[in-house]
Protein backbone atom coordinates (compact mmCIF):
# COMPACT_ATOMS: atom_id res chain seq x y z
CA UNK A 1 0.00 0.00 0.00
CA UNK A 2 1.10 3.53 -1.07
CA UNK A 3 1.89 5.49 2.04
CA UNK A 4 -0.85 8.54 0.90
CA UNK A 5 -3.28 5.65 0.64
CA UNK A 6 -2.55 4.32 3.89
CA UNK A 7 -2.65 8.42 5.16
CA UNK A 8 -6.04 8.35 3.66
CA UNK A 9 -7.68 5.29 5.12
CA UNK A 10 -6.60 6.11 8.37
CA UNK A 11 -8.47 9.44 8.33
CA UNK A 12 -11.56 7.71 6.61
CA UNK A 13 -11.27 5.15 9.72
CA UNK A 14 -10.76 7.72 12.60
CA UNK A 15 -13.73 10.29 10.59
CA UNK A 16 -15.92 6.88 10.55
CA UNK A 17 -14.91 5.43 14.22
CA UNK A 18 -15.97 9.19 15.65
CA UNK A 19 -18.93 8.97 13.63
CA UNK A 20 -19.80 5.75 15.18
CA UNK A 21 -19.29 6.66 18.48
CA UNK A 22 -20.91 9.38 18.92
CA UNK A 23 -23.82 8.73 17.18
CA UNK A 24 -24.76 4.95 17.96
CA UNK A 25 -22.64 4.71 21.41
CA UNK A 26 -24.73 5.04 24.55
CA UNK A 27 -21.82 5.32 27.24
CA UNK A 28 -19.19 8.00 25.95
CA UNK A 29 -16.30 6.36 27.45
CA UNK A 30 -12.81 6.65 26.83
CA UNK A 31 -13.07 2.97 26.54
CA UNK A 32 -15.81 2.78 24.49
CA UNK A 33 -14.28 5.23 21.85
CA UNK A 34 -10.73 3.31 21.29
CA UNK A 35 -12.99 -0.02 21.24
CA UNK A 36 -14.70 1.69 18.04
CA UNK A 37 -11.55 3.34 16.77
CA UNK A 38 -9.97 -0.59 16.99
CA UNK A 39 -13.06 -1.90 15.11
CA UNK A 40 -13.05 0.90 12.48
CA UNK A 41 -9.21 0.68 11.71
CA UNK A 42 -9.82 -3.14 11.68
CA UNK A 43 -12.61 -2.79 9.17
CA UNK A 44 -10.87 -0.54 7.00
CA UNK A 45 -7.76 -2.01 6.60
CA UNK A 46 -9.11 -5.34 6.73
CA UNK A 47 -12.02 -4.39 3.44
CA UNK A 48 -10.04 -2.06 1.90
CA UNK A 49 -6.71 -3.81 2.32
CA UNK A 50 -8.00 -7.43 0.79
CA UNK A 51 -9.87 -6.18 -1.81
CA UNK A 52 -6.61 -3.92 -2.98
CA UNK A 53 -4.03 -7.07 -2.77
CA UNK A 54 -7.28 -8.89 -4.69
CA UNK A 55 -7.13 -5.92 -7.71
CA UNK A 56 -3.19 -5.85 -7.79
CA UNK A 57 -2.99 -9.61 -8.01
CA UNK A 58 -5.65 -9.76 -11.13
CA UNK A 59 -3.60 -6.57 -12.24
CA UNK A 60 -0.46 -8.73 -12.40
CA UNK A 61 -1.74 -12.13 -14.00
CA UNK A 62 -4.67 -10.72 -15.96
CA UNK A 63 -4.37 -6.82 -17.19
CA UNK A 64 -7.74 -5.36 -18.15
CA UNK A 65 -6.04 -4.03 -21.59
CA UNK A 66 -4.77 -7.71 -22.61
CA UNK A 67 -7.51 -9.87 -21.14
CA UNK A 68 -10.70 -7.48 -20.75
CA UNK A 69 -13.51 -10.16 -19.98
CA UNK A 70 -11.75 -12.78 -18.51
CA UNK A 71 -10.12 -9.72 -15.98
CA UNK A 72 -14.21 -8.83 -15.84
CA UNK A 73 -14.75 -12.41 -14.83
CA UNK A 74 -12.34 -13.46 -12.31
CA UNK A 75 -12.89 -10.14 -11.00
CA UNK A 76 -17.04 -10.53 -9.68
CA UNK A 77 -15.82 -14.22 -8.81
CA UNK A 78 -13.12 -13.18 -6.93
CA UNK A 79 -14.81 -10.33 -4.84
CA UNK A 80 -17.69 -12.20 -3.88
CA UNK A 81 -15.91 -15.01 -2.69
CA UNK A 82 -13.33 -12.88 -0.32
CA UNK A 83 -15.64 -10.06 0.76
CA UNK A 84 -18.18 -12.84 2.11
CA UNK A 85 -14.82 -13.91 3.91
CA UNK A 86 -13.52 -10.87 5.05
CA UNK A 87 -17.12 -9.74 6.10
CA UNK A 88 -17.71 -12.82 8.02
CA UNK A 89 -14.33 -12.58 9.92
CA UNK A 90 -14.86 -8.74 10.84
CA UNK A 91 -18.10 -8.91 12.16
CA UNK A 92 -16.83 -12.14 14.15
CA UNK A 93 -14.36 -10.07 15.76
CA UNK A 94 -16.48 -7.28 16.83
CA UNK A 95 -19.30 -8.96 17.74
CA UNK A 96 -17.94 -12.02 19.60
CA UNK A 97 -14.30 -11.28 20.42
CA UNK A 98 -14.19 -7.15 21.14
CA UNK A 99 -17.93 -6.49 22.08
CA UNK A 100 -18.81 -10.24 23.48
CA UNK A 101 -22.67 -9.08 22.45
CA UNK A 102 -22.65 -13.02 20.98
CA UNK A 103 -20.99 -16.20 21.18
CA UNK A 104 -19.80 -18.30 18.32
CA UNK A 105 -22.65 -20.26 18.42
CA UNK A 106 -25.33 -17.75 18.13
CA UNK A 107 -23.15 -15.87 15.51
CA UNK A 108 -23.72 -18.97 13.01
CA UNK A 109 -27.15 -19.46 14.02
CA UNK A 110 -28.15 -16.64 11.44
CA UNK A 111 -28.75 -13.98 14.12
CA UNK A 112 -26.23 -11.53 12.20
CA UNK A 113 -27.19 -12.79 8.80
CA UNK A 114 -28.65 -8.93 7.82
CA UNK A 115 -25.72 -7.24 9.64
CA UNK A 116 -23.35 -9.56 7.46
CA UNK A 117 -25.22 -9.35 4.33
CA UNK A 118 -25.53 -5.10 4.43
CA UNK A 119 -21.90 -4.95 5.69
CA UNK A 120 -20.75 -7.25 2.23
CA UNK A 121 -23.01 -4.94 0.85
CA UNK A 122 -20.41 -2.32 1.74
CA UNK A 123 -17.39 -4.13 1.08
CA UNK A 124 -19.03 -5.12 -2.48
CA UNK A 125 -19.40 -0.95 -2.80
CA UNK A 126 -15.28 -0.69 -2.47
CA UNK A 127 -14.03 -3.51 -4.28
CA UNK A 128 -16.45 -1.39 -6.91
CA UNK A 129 -14.57 1.40 -6.51
CA UNK A 130 -10.92 0.07 -6.04
CA UNK A 131 -11.53 -2.32 -9.02
CA UNK A 132 -13.08 1.16 -11.10
CA UNK A 133 -10.10 3.02 -9.96
CA UNK A 134 -7.63 0.00 -10.97
CA UNK A 135 -9.30 0.24 -14.51
CA UNK A 136 -8.97 3.75 -14.89
CA UNK A 137 -5.29 4.18 -13.85
CA UNK A 138 -4.45 1.16 -16.34
CA UNK A 139 -6.71 2.58 -18.78
CA UNK A 140 -4.51 6.19 -18.66
CA UNK A 141 -1.17 4.39 -18.86
CA UNK A 142 -1.62 2.39 -21.79
CA UNK A 143 -3.23 5.11 -23.51
CA UNK A 144 -0.15 7.46 -22.53
CA UNK A 145 2.45 4.23 -23.60
CA UNK A 146 0.59 4.17 -26.60
CA UNK A 147 1.08 7.56 -27.95
CA UNK A 148 4.66 7.72 -26.39
CA UNK A 149 4.82 4.60 -28.71
CA UNK A 150 3.67 5.65 -31.99
CA UNK A 151 5.26 8.87 -31.47
CA UNK A 152 8.57 7.15 -31.23
CA UNK A 153 7.75 5.05 -34.42
CA UNK A 154 6.84 8.12 -36.08
CA UNK A 155 10.02 10.02 -35.52
CA UNK A 156 11.98 7.48 -35.96
CA UNK A 157 10.50 6.06 -39.61
CA UNK A 158 10.70 10.25 -40.39
CA UNK A 159 14.22 10.48 -39.84
CA UNK A 160 15.05 6.98 -41.11
CA UNK A 161 13.53 8.38 -44.60
CA UNK A 162 15.28 11.71 -44.13
CA UNK A 163 18.98 9.75 -43.78
CA UNK A 164 18.19 7.88 -46.87
CA UNK A 165 16.87 10.73 -49.24
CA UNK A 166 20.13 12.48 -48.24
CA UNK A 167 22.05 9.70 -49.35
CA UNK A 168 21.36 10.42 -53.03
CA UNK A 169 22.73 13.30 -53.35
CA UNK A 170 26.16 12.80 -52.84
CA UNK A 171 25.69 9.20 -54.29
CA UNK A 172 24.52 10.49 -57.61
CA UNK A 173 26.64 13.46 -57.82
CA UNK A 174 30.00 11.38 -57.06
CA UNK A 175 29.24 8.78 -59.32
CA UNK A 176 28.46 11.45 -62.26
CA UNK A 177 31.67 13.47 -61.40
CA UNK A 178 33.98 9.51 -61.77
CA UNK A 179 31.94 9.08 -65.47
CA UNK A 180 32.57 13.01 -66.31
CA UNK A 181 36.65 12.73 -65.41
CA UNK A 182 36.88 9.48 -67.38
CA UNK A 183 35.26 11.68 -70.46
CA UNK A 184 37.50 14.70 -69.96
CA UNK A 185 40.42 12.20 -70.58
CA UNK A 186 38.84 10.12 -73.33
CA UNK A 187 36.44 12.70 -75.21
CA UNK A 188 36.58 16.42 -74.17
CA UNK A 189 33.76 16.99 -76.71
CA UNK A 190 31.37 14.28 -75.31
CA UNK A 191 32.63 15.84 -71.98
CA UNK A 192 30.69 19.12 -72.65
CA UNK A 193 28.54 17.26 -74.25
CA UNK A 194 27.97 14.97 -70.81
CA UNK A 195 28.42 18.34 -68.26
CA UNK A 196 25.30 19.87 -70.00
CA UNK A 197 23.04 16.80 -69.79
CA UNK A 198 24.12 16.26 -65.94
CA UNK A 199 23.10 20.07 -65.02
CA UNK A 200 19.60 18.97 -66.28
CA UNK A 201 19.57 15.62 -64.42
CA UNK A 202 20.74 17.06 -61.34
CA UNK A 203 18.26 19.44 -61.56
CA UNK A 204 15.62 16.88 -61.27
CA UNK A 205 17.45 15.11 -58.65
CA UNK A 206 17.36 18.31 -56.72
CA UNK A 207 13.43 18.42 -57.73
CA UNK A 208 12.69 14.74 -56.84
CA UNK A 209 15.00 14.43 -54.15
CA UNK A 210 12.37 15.07 -50.82
CA UNK A 211 8.94 13.50 -52.49
CA UNK A 212 7.96 10.22 -51.64
CA UNK A 213 6.50 9.00 -54.89
CA UNK A 214 6.38 10.20 -58.36
CA UNK A 215 4.56 9.08 -61.25
CA UNK A 216 5.91 6.56 -63.52
CA UNK A 217 5.99 8.72 -66.52
CA UNK A 218 8.36 11.13 -64.51
CA UNK A 219 10.97 8.75 -63.67
CA UNK A 220 10.81 7.30 -67.25
CA UNK A 221 11.52 10.44 -69.01
CA UNK A 222 14.61 10.93 -66.24
CA UNK A 223 15.95 7.53 -66.85
CA UNK A 224 15.79 7.91 -70.49
CA UNK A 225 17.95 11.19 -70.10
CA UNK A 226 19.93 9.52 -68.11
CA UNK A 227 20.60 7.04 -70.70
CA UNK A 228 21.35 8.91 -72.91
CA UNK A 229 24.46 10.52 -70.85
CA UNK A 230 25.18 6.61 -69.96
CA UNK A 231 25.23 6.45 -74.03
CA UNK A 232 27.60 9.46 -74.26
CA UNK A 233 30.48 7.82 -72.31
CA UNK A 234 29.43 3.94 -73.42
CA UNK A 235 28.39 4.38 -76.70
CA UNK A 236 27.32 0.74 -78.62
CA UNK A 237 29.03 -0.81 -75.64
CA UNK A 238 25.35 -0.28 -74.20
CA UNK A 239 21.99 -0.60 -75.19
CA UNK A 240 18.45 0.66 -73.50
CA UNK A 241 15.44 -0.65 -74.17
CA UNK A 242 12.36 1.39 -73.11
CA UNK A 243 8.46 -1.27 -72.97
CA UNK A 244 6.37 0.08 -70.35
CA UNK A 245 2.68 0.00 -70.63
CA UNK A 246 1.03 3.42 -71.03
CA UNK A 247 -1.79 2.38 -68.53
CA UNK A 248 0.85 2.50 -65.47
CA UNK A 249 2.22 5.95 -66.74
CA UNK A 250 0.31 8.02 -63.93
CA UNK A 251 1.09 5.02 -61.06
CA UNK A 252 3.64 5.89 -58.24
CA UNK A 253 7.05 4.57 -57.56
CA UNK A 254 9.76 5.56 -55.58
CA UNK A 255 11.70 8.82 -57.33
CA UNK A 256 15.02 7.94 -58.34
CA UNK A 257 14.89 4.43 -58.19
CA UNK A 258 15.50 3.93 -62.24
CA UNK A 259 18.86 5.70 -61.39
CA UNK A 260 20.30 3.81 -59.21
CA UNK A 261 19.28 0.96 -60.47
CA UNK A 262 20.74 1.97 -64.05
CA UNK A 263 24.00 2.82 -62.01
CA UNK A 264 24.27 -0.52 -60.58
CA UNK A 265 23.98 -2.21 -63.71
CA UNK A 266 26.69 -0.15 -65.13
CA UNK A 267 28.85 -0.70 -62.06
CA UNK A 268 28.77 -4.52 -61.49
CA UNK A 269 28.87 -5.31 -64.68
CA UNK A 270 31.44 -4.81 -68.30
CA UNK A 271 30.30 -3.41 -71.56
CA UNK A 272 32.20 -3.61 -74.70
CA UNK A 273 30.89 -3.18 -78.46
CA UNK A 274 31.72 -6.77 -78.88
CA UNK A 275 29.72 -7.58 -75.49
CA UNK A 276 27.71 -5.11 -75.11
CA UNK A 277 25.86 -4.58 -71.78
CA UNK A 278 21.85 -4.64 -72.80
CA UNK A 279 19.24 -2.92 -70.14
CA UNK A 280 15.32 -3.56 -69.94
CA UNK A 281 13.11 -1.52 -68.53
CA UNK A 282 9.56 -3.13 -68.89
CA UNK A 283 6.45 -3.49 -66.72
CA UNK A 284 5.19 -6.89 -65.26
CA UNK A 285 2.13 -7.83 -63.11
CA UNK A 286 2.10 -4.07 -61.39
CA UNK A 287 6.10 -3.69 -61.13
CA UNK A 288 8.62 -1.60 -62.70
CA UNK A 289 11.58 -4.29 -64.09
CA UNK A 290 14.91 -3.47 -64.69
CA UNK A 291 16.95 -6.45 -66.43
CA UNK A 292 20.75 -6.78 -67.86
CA UNK A 293 22.33 -9.69 -69.14
CA UNK A 294 24.72 -10.71 -66.52
CA UNK A 295 28.43 -9.80 -67.25
CA UNK A 296 29.82 -9.63 -64.09
CA UNK A 297 33.29 -7.63 -63.66
CA UNK A 298 35.22 -7.97 -61.26
CA UNK A 299 35.09 -5.55 -58.34
CA UNK A 300 38.05 -3.42 -57.19
CA UNK A 301 36.70 -2.01 -54.06
CA UNK A 302 34.25 -2.88 -52.30
CA UNK A 303 30.69 -1.70 -52.75
CA UNK A 304 29.19 1.06 -50.77
CA UNK A 305 25.70 -0.47 -50.77
CA UNK A 306 23.73 2.24 -51.09
CA UNK A 307 21.85 1.88 -54.00
CA UNK A 308 19.92 -1.44 -54.14
CA UNK A 309 19.46 -1.65 -50.30
CA UNK A 310 18.50 2.51 -50.14
CA UNK A 311 15.53 1.10 -52.76
CA UNK A 312 14.38 -1.13 -50.62
CA UNK A 313 13.91 0.88 -47.19
CA UNK A 314 12.65 3.54 -48.85
CA UNK A 315 9.97 1.28 -50.52
CA UNK A 316 9.92 -1.01 -46.95
CA UNK A 317 8.64 2.88 -44.99
CA UNK A 318 6.25 3.45 -47.55
CA UNK A 319 4.34 -0.21 -48.20
CA UNK A 320 3.90 -3.42 -47.69
CA UNK A 321 5.02 -4.56 -51.36
CA UNK A 322 8.27 -5.44 -51.15
CA UNK A 323 11.25 -5.05 -53.53
CA UNK A 324 12.03 -8.38 -55.41
CA UNK A 325 15.39 -9.60 -57.02
CA UNK A 326 15.96 -12.35 -59.34
CA UNK A 327 19.40 -13.66 -60.22
CA UNK A 328 20.67 -16.36 -62.56
CA UNK A 329 23.43 -17.46 -65.03
CA UNK A 330 21.92 -15.06 -67.28
CA UNK A 331 20.25 -12.29 -66.01
CA UNK A 332 19.48 -9.96 -63.01
CA UNK A 333 15.98 -8.24 -62.18
CA UNK A 334 14.77 -6.11 -59.77
CA UNK A 335 11.23 -5.80 -59.49
CA UNK A 336 9.67 -2.48 -58.09
CA UNK A 337 6.26 -2.27 -57.15
CA UNK A 338 4.26 0.06 -58.92
CA UNK A 339 2.06 1.76 -56.49
CA UNK A 340 -1.39 2.83 -57.19
CA UNK A 341 -2.74 5.24 -54.08
CA UNK A 342 -1.96 9.04 -54.67
CA UNK A 343 -0.82 11.74 -52.77
CA UNK A 344 -4.40 12.45 -51.83
CA UNK A 345 -5.47 9.06 -50.72
CA UNK A 346 -2.47 8.77 -48.53
CA UNK A 347 -3.56 12.02 -46.69
CA UNK A 348 -6.95 9.98 -46.79
CA UNK A 349 -5.34 7.01 -44.54
CA UNK A 350 -3.73 9.93 -42.33
CA UNK A 351 -7.26 11.50 -41.68
CA UNK A 352 -8.79 8.22 -40.97
CA UNK A 353 -5.88 7.45 -38.63
CA UNK A 354 -6.95 10.85 -36.80
CA UNK A 355 -10.78 9.94 -36.96
CA UNK A 356 -9.67 6.56 -35.11
CA UNK A 357 -7.81 8.61 -32.58
CA UNK A 358 -10.72 10.61 -32.38
CA UNK A 359 -13.32 7.43 -31.62
CA UNK A 360 -10.82 6.29 -29.10
CA UNK A 361 -11.29 9.65 -27.38
CA UNK A 362 -14.60 9.10 -27.14
CA UNK A 363 -14.55 6.31 -26.16
CA UNK A 364 -12.48 6.75 -22.93
CA UNK A 365 -14.78 9.76 -22.42
CA UNK A 366 -17.68 6.65 -22.10
CA UNK A 367 -15.49 4.92 -19.73
CA UNK A 368 -14.53 7.56 -17.49
CA UNK A 369 -18.44 8.18 -17.47
CA UNK A 370 -19.45 4.75 -16.66
CA UNK A 371 -17.00 4.61 -13.77
CA UNK A 372 -17.93 8.47 -12.79
CA UNK A 373 -21.52 6.88 -12.47
CA UNK A 374 -20.46 3.89 -10.47
CA UNK A 375 -18.03 5.84 -7.93
CA UNK A 376 -21.18 7.89 -7.52
CA UNK A 377 -23.36 4.97 -6.51
CA UNK A 378 -20.59 3.74 -4.45
CA UNK A 379 -20.43 6.57 -2.43
CA UNK A 380 -23.59 7.87 -2.09
CA UNK A 381 -25.72 4.92 -1.45
CA UNK A 382 -23.87 4.09 1.42
CA UNK A 383 -24.87 7.34 2.86
CA UNK A 384 -28.19 6.74 2.23
CA UNK A 385 -28.41 4.09 4.02
CA UNK A 386 -26.82 5.25 7.30
CA UNK A 387 -29.23 8.38 6.64
CA UNK A 388 -32.40 5.97 6.79
CA UNK A 389 -30.79 3.55 9.51
CA UNK A 390 -30.48 6.81 11.64
CA UNK A 391 -33.66 8.96 10.94
CA UNK A 392 -35.96 6.10 10.24
CA UNK A 393 -34.92 2.52 11.28
CA UNK A 394 -38.66 0.86 11.22
CA UNK A 395 -38.99 2.56 7.75
CA UNK A 396 -36.63 1.01 5.33
CA UNK A 397 -36.93 3.10 1.95
CA UNK A 398 -32.77 2.84 0.56
CA UNK A 399 -34.00 -0.06 -0.96
CA UNK A 400 -35.29 1.88 -3.94
CA UNK A 401 -32.36 4.00 -4.86
CA UNK A 402 -30.71 1.86 -4.55
CA UNK A 403 -32.41 -1.19 -6.90
CA UNK A 404 -33.14 2.17 -9.33
CA UNK A 405 -29.63 3.68 -9.62
CA UNK A 406 -28.44 0.56 -9.74
CA UNK A 407 -30.65 -0.29 -12.81
CA UNK A 408 -29.37 2.29 -14.34
CA UNK A 409 -25.68 1.56 -13.95
CA UNK A 410 -26.44 -1.80 -15.33
CA UNK A 411 -28.11 -0.40 -18.29
CA UNK A 412 -25.18 1.87 -18.60
CA UNK A 413 -22.22 -0.89 -18.69
CA UNK A 414 -24.20 -2.18 -21.01
CA UNK A 415 -24.31 0.47 -23.16
CA UNK A 416 -20.92 1.45 -22.41
CA UNK A 417 -19.14 -2.50 -22.83
CA UNK A 418 -21.09 -2.81 -26.53
CA UNK A 419 -23.45 -5.40 -25.64
CA UNK A 420 -26.31 -2.63 -26.57
CA UNK A 421 -24.09 -1.27 -29.54
CA UNK A 422 -23.20 -4.49 -31.01
CA UNK A 423 -27.13 -4.80 -31.42
CA UNK A 424 -27.50 -1.84 -33.13
CA UNK A 425 -24.43 -1.86 -35.31
CA UNK A 426 -25.91 -5.74 -36.35
CA UNK A 427 -29.15 -4.27 -36.86
CA UNK A 428 -27.78 -1.14 -39.55
CA UNK A 429 -25.75 -4.16 -41.20
CA UNK A 430 -28.76 -6.01 -41.79
CA UNK A 431 -31.13 -3.41 -42.86
CA UNK A 432 -28.02 -2.20 -45.52
CA UNK A 433 -27.53 -5.43 -46.85
CA UNK A 434 -31.87 -5.47 -47.62
CA UNK A 435 -31.26 -2.32 -48.89
CA UNK A 436 -28.18 -3.29 -51.74
CA UNK A 437 -30.30 -6.43 -52.31
CA UNK A 438 -32.91 -4.38 -53.67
Amino acid sequence: MKRRDFITLCWISLATSMFFFFVFTDEKTVQNFMLTIVISFMYSFILWTGNALINDFLNKKFPWSEATTKRAILSIISILIANVIMVYFCNYMNFVVFQKSATTEEYFSGKYNFTNWFTINIALLISAFLHAKGFMEELKKTSKKEVVEQKLIAKSANAQFESLKNQLDPHFLFNSLNVLSSLIDENPKQAQKFTASMSKIYRYVLEQKDKELVTVEDELEFAKTYCELLKTRFEDSVDFVFDVKAENYRKLVVPLSLQLLLENCIKHNFATSSKPLVIKIFSENDTLCIENNLQVREQIKESSGIGLSNIVQRYALLTKRNVFIEKSEDYFKVKLPILSAKPQEINIKIDDENKAYERAQKRVKELKSFYGNLISYCIVIPALIIINLITSPDDIWFYWPMLGWGIGIAAHGMNVFAIGKSWEEKKIREILEKHHKF
